[in-house]
């Protein structure tokens, strides 16, 4: 490893051994059960039985990429129709403007009416976060492209797909990771929510399970695996960014 590639690895190795000694010291001097320390917490964690919590972790994270999946199709394609064309952009910019600043965490009993307690409602709302926001980073991105990026293209007799692959995609992802990568934290918010109500499976579900219990150990367990689950989905962004937008270095 390189010393590019070594420094922020030791940053981060750094932030997580100073919130850990935080952590100590904060549980040491409140000396209450409900801020086990660090130690008691790995403990717990390590007890945990690895078939329910594959389950319970897949659960989740199958609905993150559920959501995300969806969101990104159905806003990559609306983003790019208002991008390109003024016609579809005076159609739905109204649309999208009056129904972006609502609260879609306050949708979520409005969800589960319609859908259901089932898994529905869960995806919905992790797309009703995720969707809005890769529309307007989409058509904005696509919009910023100067128009003589596509006339070098046409000069050179490239069709609308030639220009779609190597100007407009490129053009508009880079604001799709960047919104995937601050939404994704929403998202897991969200899925907490929903993973309260109507399910036996999840980590929502596994915390609020040993909060109720009054097991905080595991209940921190649980939140560390939440964390873990949203790093290792923000980190794989950063990832995909650096393999296939080397351009952008």
């Amino acid at each position: 490893m390189n010393g590019r590639h070594a420094q922020p690895l030791l940053r981060l190795l750094a932030v997580f051994a100073a919130l850990h000694g935080l952590w100590a010291l904060l549980s040491a001097l409140l000396k209450r059960e409900m801020l086990p320390s660090p130690a008691a917490v790995y403990r717990a964690l390590l007890a945990l039985d690895g078939s329910d919590m594959a389950l319970h972790v897949g659960t989740s994270l199958g609905r993150v990429f559920a959501g995300l999946a969806l969101a990104l199709a159905g806003g990559l394609l609306l983003g790019l129709l208002m991008g390109r064309s003024p016609r579809w952009n005076r159609l739905l910019d109204p649309v999208v403007y009056l129904t972006y600043p609502i609260p879609k965490i306050a949708l979520l009993p409005v969800a589960m009416l319609f859908l259901g307690l089932g898994e529905a409602s869960k995806i919905a709302m992790i797309v009703l976060i995720l969707v809005f926001q890769v529309i307007i980073s989409v058509r904005d991105g696509v919009k910023a492209i100067p128009a003589a990026a596509y006339d070098v293209l046409t000069t050179l007799g490239a069709g609308r797909l030639a220009r779609f692959t190597y100007v407009t995609l490129p053009g508009a992802l880079s604001p799709i990771l960047s919104t995937v990568r601050i939404s994704l934290g929403t998202a897991f918010s969200v899925l907490f929510f929903t993973e309260i109500y109507g399910t036996e499976h999840g980590l929502g579900y596994f915390i609020m399970d040993a909060w109720l219990r009054l097991d905080y150990p595991e209940m921190y367990a649980g939140i560390l695996l939440f964390s873990a689950a949203g790093f290792v989905l923000f980190a794989l962004v950063d990832l995909f960014e650096r393999r296939f937008m080397k351009w952008r270095d």
